[in-house]
C-alpha cells in the first residue's frame, strides 16, 4: 500500500463510516474498482487502524455527551431508584442496543469474513442498504425525539445494527432506519446511531488490535498507514457534523439512490468478470 492509497482509503472510511452508505462496503469495492491488489495482511491491518480513527472521531465530537453518560451511570449506582437520571438511562439504552450485533457477529464470524472477500456480495448488500433507507423514509412519522427512547426501541435499533456485520450494509444507515421506522425524527435517529456506535467499535477495535499486533511486518507498514489514520479521523469528525446538519432539512433518499447505483454497478461488474 502506498501513502496515496492510505490517505484515499482513510478519507473514504472516515466519510462512509457515518454517512449511511457503508464504510466496510467501500473499503472492499474501492480496491476492486481501481484495480488495486493489496496484500490481505496489510489490508486487514489498515482496516483496523482506520476503524480506531473513526472511533476517536465519535469520542471527539460527542465528548460532552459521553462524559455526561459516564457521570450519569456512576451517579445511578447510588441514587434511588437506580439509574433514574436521563444520562444513565441513555447509557443503558446504548448498551442494550449494542448487544444484538455483538452476539450475532460472534456467531456468524466465519460467514461474515467470507463476505469481505466478495465484491459482488458487497454490491448486493449495498442494494439492501438502499432498501433500508427507502423503508425508513416511508415507514416512520418523525414524531419522537431521542429523549423518548425506551429499552424496547434500543433493542429494536440494535437488531438493525446487527445487519451491518455484512460489508455493504451501512451501520449508520441500518440503525438510522431502525430508529426512523419507530417514528423518531431524522436527527435524533442519527445522533443515537452515532452514540451507540462507540461500544461496538470499541469492542471490535480491542479484539482486532490483538490480531494486529501479531502481524510480522507491522513496524514496516505503520509509517504508510499513519497518514490514512489521520485522514480517517478528520473525515469522520466532519462527516458526523455534516450529516447531523443535513438531516435537519433533507431526506435519506439521496443516499438510497447512491447505494442503489453503486451496488448495481458492482454486481454487474462482478458478474461480467466471472
Amino acid at each position: 500500500m502506498t501513502i496515496w492509497q492510505s490517505v484515499l482509503l482513510g478519507i473514504i472510511q472516515g466519510l462512509t463510516e457515518f454517512l449511511p452508505i457503508s464504510s466496510s462496503g467501500h473499503l472492499v469495492i474501492t480496491p476492486f474498482l481501481l484495480g488495486w491488489d493489496l496484500p490481505a495482511p496489510d489490508a486487514f491491518a489498515f482496516d483496523v487502524l482506520v476503524q480506531v480513527a473513526t472511533l476517536l472521531a465519535v469520542f471527539a465530537y460527542f465528548w460532552n455527551d459521553f462524559r455526561s453518560i459516564i457521570t450519569g451511570l456512576y451517579r445511578g449506582l447510588w441514587e434511588q431508584p437506580r439509574f433514574h437520571n436521563s444520562a444513565a438511562r441513555l447509557g443503558i439504552q446504548i448498551i442494550i442496543a449494542s448487544l444484538p450485533a455483538g452476539v450475532i457477529g460472534f456467531l456468524l464470524k466465519d460467514v461474515v469474513e467470507s463476505a469481505f472477500d466478495s465484491p459482488t456480495a458487497t454490491g448486493f448488500f449495498l442494494l439492501v442498504t438502499a432498501g433500508l433507507l427507502t423503508y425508513a423514509e416511508r415507514a416512520g412519522h418523525r414524531t419522537r425525539s431521542m429523549q423518548h427512547i425506551t429499552w424496547k426501541d434500543a433493542l429494536r435499533i440494535g437488531f438493525f445494527q446487527a445487519l451491518a456485520i455484512f460489508p455493504g450494509i451501512s451501520r449508520s444507515g441500518s440503525t438510522i432506519a431502525g430508529a426512523m421506522s419507530a417514528n423518531f425524527e431524522r436527527q435524533s435517529a442519527a445522533r443515537f446511531s452515532f452514540l451507540m456506535s462507540a461500544p461496538i467499535m470499541l469492542a471490535a477495535g480491542a479484539l482486532t488490535t490483538l490480531d494486529l499486533l501479531q502481524i510480522p511486518n507491522l513496524a514496516e507498514v505503520l509509517p504508510t498507514f499513519i497518514p490514512g489514520f489521520v485522514a480517517s479521523a478528520l473525515a469522520g469528525y466532519l462527516s458526523i457534523r455534516w450529516l447531523l446538519s443535513f438531516l435537519t432539512r433533507r431526506t435519506l433518499y439521496p443516499f438510497a439512490l447512491y447505494c442503489a447505483l453503486v451496488g448495481a454497478l458492482v454486481v454487474l461488474l462482478g458478474v461480467l468478470k466471472t
